[in-house]
C-alpha cells in the first residue's frame, strides 16, 4: 500500500506506514459533468483522481447550511469505506472523555494501566505516558513497520492471511521486537503501535473492548449509523464498492480485490468503516465541542510540529493540524489500509467539512481533493 501523499507522507496517515509512498505527479483533469459552481474544483479533483487510475472516489462537503457530494467512476454517495487511522480520533476522543471523568489522567505512565505491556529492546512503559502515545512522541516502534509484518500482511502474503486474526498484544508484540526509534518525549514519529496501546489502556480502564466505548460514547449519541467498530468481522456492510489494491509497491502489477479482511491488524489505530456524512458529522461535533468540555479541547487541539520539512503540519491528540496553499487553516485526519485512502477534515469553527474516500491505494492525490474543497484550487492539467 502506499501512503497518502505530500505532507501526510511524513504521517503515514493509516496502516501503510512503512511502505513505500509512490510520489505522482499531478494527473490530467477528465472531462467532468457540470457540478454545484461552489464545489466545481471539488468534483474535478475527483475525476482527476479516476483518469490516474483510482477506480472509484467520493466527497462530501459541507458549508454552513450547503451540502453537497460528489463521485467519480466506481463509487456511490452513500457507499461506506474502511477509515484506517481516523479511527486514531476517535480512540484519542474517548481517552480524553475519560480524562474528563477523572477515570485516568493522560499523563499517567502507559505501565499504570498495563503492567509489563511495553517492554524489551529498550521499551520501557513506566517512562511513556498516555498523552505521548496520542501524540506519537513516545518511540515506540510501529509494528506496521517490521517487514515479516508487512510481506504477510500487506505484501503477497495477504491472499493467504487476510482473515487471521491478530489480538492487540500479539500487535505490540511485534513492535516490542524492535528498539524504540527514540527516547520518550525526544522527537516526533508516527506509530501505529501507540494507538493499539491506547486501545488497550481503554479496555483495562472501562473493562470493556474499546469499541464498545467508542460506539456508545460516539457513535449512538452522534447518531452515525454508518459507522461502525467491526473487530474480527471481514465482511464490509452495504452500500459500498469494491476497494482495490496492489498489494506492494509497485503500480503496474495485477491488481486484486481486497474489500474482505479481518480489520484486527489496525485495531483502535484503524479498523473502523463509515461513509462521508458520518465522518463530516463526527469531526463538526468534535470540532464544536460537542463530545468534550473545553479543558480536553485544548489538550486535543495542542499540536507538536512533525517535521521541519512540513511546517504547515502539526499533530495533536489523534487529530492533525495543517495550513493550505490559501491559508486557510483545518483540523482531521487521513487514514490508509487496503484498498482504501481516506480523509476527513473541517475549520476550527466546525462550519466547513469535507470528507472523502479512494478505493485504491496505489494512486490518486487526496490533498488535491482537500485543497479543491478548502480553497478552491482546482487540480493542474499535465
Amino acid at each position: 500500500m502506499s501512503a497518502v501523499r505530500t505532507a501526510r507522507t511524513v504521517v503515514a496517515a493509516g496502516l501503510v506506514a512503512g511502505l513505500a509512498a509512490t510520489a505522482l505527479a499531478a494527473p490530467a483533469v477528465a472531462a467532468a459533468p457540470p457540478a454545484e459552481p461552489s464545489h466545481a474544483a471539488t468534483q474535478q479533483a475527483l475525476d482527476a483522481a479516476v483518469a490516474a487510475g483510482v477506480p472509484g472516489a467520493v466527497a462530501a462537503a459541507r458549508d454552513g447550511k450547503d451540502r453537497w457530494t460528489g463521485t467519480a467512476g466506481e463509487r456511490k454517495g452513500n457507499d461506506r469505506y474502511r477509515v484506517g487511522s481516523i479511527t486514531k480520533t476517535f480512540t484519542a476522543t474517548v481517552l480524553l472523555q475519560l480524562q474528563a471523568e477523572r477515570r485516568l489522567d493522560l499523563d499517567d505512565p502507559v505501565e499504570k494501566w498495563l503492567p509489563g505491556v511495553v517492554r524489551g529492546n529498550g521499551h520501557d512503559g513506566r517512562k511513556i505516558t498516555v498523552r505521548q502515545l496520542l501524540n506519537h512522541s513516545s518511540g515506540i516502534y510501529s509494528y506496521t513497520e517490521d517487514p515479516a509484518f508487512q510481506q504477510k500482511v500487506f505484501g503477497s502474503g495477504f491472499l493467504e492471511h487476510r482473515y487471521d486474526t491478530w489480538a492487540p498484544q500479539q500487535l505490540v508484540d511485534v513492535a516490542m521486537g524492535h528498539a524504540p526509534d527514540f527516547a520518550p518525549g525526544t522527537s516526533w514519529r508516527y506509530s501505529n503501535t501507540n494507538y493499539v496501546l491506547a486501545g488497550m489502556v481503554i479496555e483495562k480502564v472501562t473493562g470493556r473492548p474499546y469499541g464498545k466505548a467508542v460506539e456508545n460514547r460516539i457513535i449512538k449519541p452522534l447518531k452515525l449509523r454508518a459507522t461502525s467498530v467491526p473487530g474480527t468481522d471481514s465482511r464490509m456492510p452495504e452500500p459500498h464498492s469494491v476497494a482495490y489494491s496492489k498489494l506492494g509497491a509497485e503500480t503496474d502489477g495485477p491488481t486484486y480485490d481486497v474489500t474482505d479482511l479481518n480489520p484486527s491488524i489496525a485495531s483502535a489505530a484503524g479498523e473502523m468503516i463509515s461513509d462521508s456524512n458520518d465522518l463530516q458529522t463526527f469531526y463538526r461535533a468534535l470540532l464544536k465541542g460537542r463530545l468534550l468540555p473545553k479543558a480536553e479541547m485544548r489538550e486535543l487541539t495542542t499540536t507538536l510540529p512533525v517535521s521541519a520539512q512540513y511546517p504547515d503540519y502539526r499533530y495533536g491528540l489523534g487529530i492533525s493540524w495543517q495550513k493550505l496553499s490559501c491559508g486557510k487553516e483545518i483540523w482531521g485526519h487521513g487514514g490508509g489500509i487496503h484498498g482504501s485512502v481516506s480523509e476527513g477534515y473541517a475549520t476550527r469553527d466546525g462550519e466547513h467539512s469535507l470528507a472523502g474516500n479512494f478505493n485504491a491505494d496505489w494512486t490518486g492525490d487526496t490533498q488535491a481533493v482537500i485543497e479543491a474543497e478548502f480553497c478552491g484550487t482546482a487540480p493542474k492539467k499535465q
